[in-house]
């Protein structure tokens, strides 16, 4: 089984690696990134995954773009 959130991890990755001078045109993959790790988080207190940032960071981003 993939780690939680490793197939959105490297569609971001590669998203990135295509517009390197416009990381803009990734937002919705970085969301998509976050709304999965934020997912895994409400699972249990217990979650992790290399592929996704601290809750509190993927919490504060959540809240910024009102999708939390």
């Amino acid at each position: 089984m993939d780690p939680s959130c490793q197939a959105e991890a490297c569609s971001l990755q590669t998203c990135l690696n295509k517009n390197t001078y416009s990381p803009e045109k990734c937002d919705d993959k970085v969301m998509r990134l976050y709304q999965c790790c934020m997912n895994m988080y409400k699972q249990g207190s217990e979650a992790t995954s290399t592929a996704c940032p601290k809750r509190e960071v993927v919490e504060r981003r959540l809240a910024k773009k009102g999708k939390r």
